[in-house]
């Protein structure tokens, strides 16, 4: 893909990536057929972009329902209420520019999402961090975050190690990888001599996002949230989130545009696995039997790759299986949902980041902004908040007790509350970025021109992350696919791939000449 600067949402410099050039679409008699397995993020994407192109796309999801890590289900509460339980809060930042591309197939204004007004960091010592009045532009963003932040201050900025920091000034991707994927995150803030405060409130956030502890994240994620966030996009810190659960809001809307491109959307299938044919394409077998297709992509979360390949002995080859095999799951997450009998206070956020208070890590209440949960509330004077920790364990019940009494601690007037019902989700199924690995991480190709790879698991070469990783990958993958038929594939978009300003990007090249090990 090549790559000019382009204009997307308020961000001047975000880059537009042109797929190879080719005929609009296939014609009716020449569509090839290919499997998509995964109806996350990154298998919509790529399910999408094929089926908008003209080809047969069947789509194999092993849950009963589409959206991955996104999707939910129907439950009753014990007063009867008819609810959604979802995984959790997910921040749908303006830089995810693909997935909100693909949102808007079916909300091209994106009326489903709505703005959250802050994104307020709580620590324990009773600081609270705000990004509502931090500038957006860079290098004014992150300035105006030491200029109003309480826990970041001038005096602290000096206290720095300036050279240790000039990294931060100058990411670029790939290249990050190469300096920065043998050093743990904490390791980096380390050297860098960051406050203890800040530590907590903005960088140990960036990689409790990726469910991991510090430790063991590479540092090269961690500087890239950074170019993403603060010094390479001029979107900001401030999210959207949708304004209905999930599958109300984004899922449902999707399935059924895809089913009218003509998409053999097959929830509740696992594939159980995948076998070459000698003249190309593969056979794709479920519980009904084998379908044979012209191209497979395989858009699972780290699990799920790890299994399907490992059944199907014939894909790939030795050295990539291995590198499958190697993949790491991070450490397991809980997602506590609890309606209580009586509101909080009319002035906490709809999202609150916590830090220093034990396992949890944040704090959401829901009926600030989700539709379903404002009616529940509204109806019968409660409220829905969502307690999350990440890197947690290993008992539930244990995490589970210390988050209610986080809770109570954080919006003191819970612990008059009465819990109605409370749901919990208890998950390993996140990659796991850990020190030294990158290079190992699979690629959207692979060893086989009708086989790609997708998903937030997946190596890319852009700045992207977390949701926006799976998208943008759902994405490459069907160009690859499409680029080999010569049918031009989506366009893309992405924050800069380097430092957006020339004296920032000089400066931060200074790093070079002592590179951190």
């Amino acid at each position: 893909m090549s790559a000019r600067p382009g204009r997307r949402g308020r961000d001047r410099k975000a880059e537009v990536l042109l797929p190879a050039a080719g005929r609009h679409r296939f014609e009716r008699g020449d569509a090839p057929s290919v499997a998509v397995v995964g109806g996350g993020i990154a298998g919509l994407a790529a399910a999408t972009g094929l089926a908008e192109r003209g080809a047969r796309v069947t789509l194999y999801e092993r849950e009963e329902s589409l959206g991955g890590r996104l999707a939910g289900h129907r439950t009753r509460l014990a007063d009867g209420s008819a609810v959604t339980m979802t995984r959790g809060f997910h921040a749908f930042f303006r830089q995810y520019y693909n997935l909100r591309g693909l949102l808007r197939r079916t909300d091209p204004a994106l009326a489903r999402l709505t703005a959250l007004p802050d994104y307020p960091l709580q620590h324990s010592g009773g600081l609270t961090d705000s990004f509502a009045r931090v500038p957006r532009t860079p290098p004014f963003s992150a300035l105006g975050f030491v200029a109003l932040s309480p826990s970041f201050g001038w005096r602290d900025l000096t206290a720095m190690d300036a050279r240790a920091a000039l990294p931060l000034l100058d990411v670029r991707v790939p290249d990050v990888y190469a300096r920065f994927d043998e050093v743990s995150a904490t390791a980096f803030l380390e050297r860098v001599r960051f406050p203890e405060a800040a530590h907590h409130l903005a960088f140990e956030v960036f990689s409790r996002s990726f469910f991991a502890d510090p430790r063991e994240l590479s540092a090269a994620e961690l500087l890239l949230m950074f170019h993403i966030y603060f010094l390479g996009s001029a979107e900001g810190l401030l999210f959207d989130v949708p304004s209905d659960p999930f599958p109300q809001a984004l899922w449902d809307p999707l399935a059924d545009y895809l089913q009218r491109l003509g998409v053999d959307v097959r929830t509740g299938t696992p594939v159980h696995d995948i076998s070459p044919v000698e003249d190309g394409g593969a056979q794709v077998r479920t519980r009904t039997g084998p379908d044979r297709h012209h191209a497979v992509v395989l858009a699972l979360d780290t699990g799920g790759l790890r299994q399907l390949v490992a059944t199907s002995p014939r894909l790939g080859s030795a050295p990539w299986r291995e590198d499958i095999a190697a993949l790491r799951t991070a450490p397991p997450f809980l997602v506590s949902r609890l309606w209580l009998d009586r509101p909080v206070h009319a002035e906490r956020p709809g999202f609150l980041g916590t830090s220093g208070y034990g396992c949890l890590d944040n704090v959401s209440v829901l009926d600030r902004y989700e539709g379903e949960a404002a009616r529940w509330a509204a109806r019968t004077g409660g409220s829905v908040v969502e307690l999350h920790a990440y890197a947690a364990g290993p008992d539930q019940v244990t995490v589970r007790e210390e988050l209610l009494a986080r809770m109570r601690q954080v919006y003191p007037e819970t612990r008059r509350a009465r819990v109605v019902d409370a749901r919990h989700e208890w998950r390993s199924d996140c990659p796991l970025f850990a020190v030294g690995t990158h290079h190992r991480r699979p690629t959207v190709r692979t060893p086989h021109p009708w086989l790609t790879l997708a998903g937030d698991t997946v190596r890319c070469d852009l700045p992207v992350a977390l949701m926006e990783r799976a998208a943008t990958t759902g994405f490459l993958a069907a160009n690859a696919l499409l680029a080999g038929w010569g049918v031009r594939g989506q366009v893309l978009w992405t924050v800069p791939r380097a430092g957006r300003s020339p004296l920032l990007r000089a400066i931060g090249a200074l790093a070079e000449r002592r590179p951190l090990r």
